[in-house]
This record gives C-alpha cells, structure tokens and sequence, in this order.
C-alpha cells in the first residue's frame, strides 16, 4: 500500500447520492451499493456507480448538487461487482477507474491505482479483502479525513465479511483505514463515524 500520510483540511467535498443496503422491505433479493459524489477542484468524481431502485432517483441526486451526469469527469469502481459498477454509462465523459487501470473511451490504461490521485485531495488506494482488488477513495475536506470504501458494508461490519475474499488482508485494510479516517462511506449503508465499537 502507497504510504500514508492524510489529514483534514483538504479542497474536497463529500456528498452521498445513495444510501446503500443489503435486503430491503422484506425482500432479501434487494440490494443496492452506496454511491458518492466527490468534488474537488475541476474534478466531479463519482464513487461505486451501481445499483439503486431508481437511476431517476440517482440522477436528481447529483443534480442537487450542480453537476450533471455530463459533468462527471471521473467514476471509481470500488471493486467489479455488478451492485458497485452497472450504472457506470450514466455518465458517459468519464474516465473509470479500477484497481489497475484507468479507461477513457476505447483506451485501456495501465497504472496501479494505489496512491492515485484524482483531484489535489482524492486518492485511491489498495484495500484488499471483500476482493483482492478491492480499492478506497480517500477524500480530505476541510474538517474530515473521508473514506469511500467496502472495507465495511454498513456501521455494524459485518466483523467478518460474509463474501470476503481474504479475512486478513480485510483486517490490515481496516487498521490502515482506521488510522487516517474521521468518517467512512461503507459499501451497502449511510456514512457512519467510526469509534471503538468499529470491528477492526
């Protein structure tokens, strides 16, 4: 992992479009992934574009905010699961970035995205452990250290992830994460601050 050094007081701005969840209104086939809105500069960043009940809904989301779908410059897969990328065409100018490359149009860019940085205070790095290929995006606003990441799927852990591809990897990722993050964007539900009752 790149080396760490992150602190409050950065450019970004954090906005959840969607609360993500993992069975919904009794019906355990819903699912849906947390998505982020991430400014930062001339950077319009959208994290984990996946499912949601209504890409209307999603959309107005955004809107809210200023951009358009137009405006996205960027769209971070946190990993390849389809509930964290199937909306990812919604915004057709941007640039998507996974844990070992970047894709603009039809070209396939080479790069780790470990310590990659996407505007002057986003930055990805590798968190194995839902998947081997899992990667964070890291956001420093003005009073936060912001984390976009699957490392949690909502406040409660799980402690051990159900799907997780390597257990220990998961928790190395969570200690790193842990030692920088004032607040954190989980996979499948709201942000949450973390504390001591935070599994590790």
């Amino acid at each position: 992992m790149a080396d760490v050094k992150i602190a409050p007081g950065g450019s970004a701005s954090v906005f959840v479009l969607h609360d993500g969840y993992v069975g919904r209104d009794g019906d355990d086939e819903r699912v849906a992934g947390t998505v982020t809105l991430i400014l930062d500069g001339d950077a319009v960043i959208v994290v984990d574009p996946g499912m949601v009940a209504s890409r209307e809904a999603l959309l107005s989301a955004l809107a809210a905010h200023g951009p358009q779908a137009g405006d996205v410059t960027d769209v971070v897969f946190s990993h390849h699961h389809p509930d964290h990328t199937v909306n990812a065409a919604l915004f057709p100018a941007a640039r998507i970035h996974d844990h070992w490359a970047t894709y603009v149009g039809d070209r396939w860019i080479d790069r780790d995205a470990d310590g990659a940085e996407l505007g002057p205070s986003v930055r990805l790095l590798r968190t194995p452990g839902h998947t081997a290929e899992d990667i964070s995006t890291v956001a420093s606003t003005s009073g936060d250290v912001i984390v976009c990441t699957h490392a949690w799927w909502g406040a409660d852990g799980p402690a051990d992830d159900p799907l997780g591809s390597d257990a220990d990897a998961l928790h190395v990722s969570r200690q790193l994460l842990l030692s920088f993050a004032t607040m954190i964007v989980p996979g499948h539900g709201a942000a949450f601050r973390p504390d001591q009752s935070t599994p590790r």
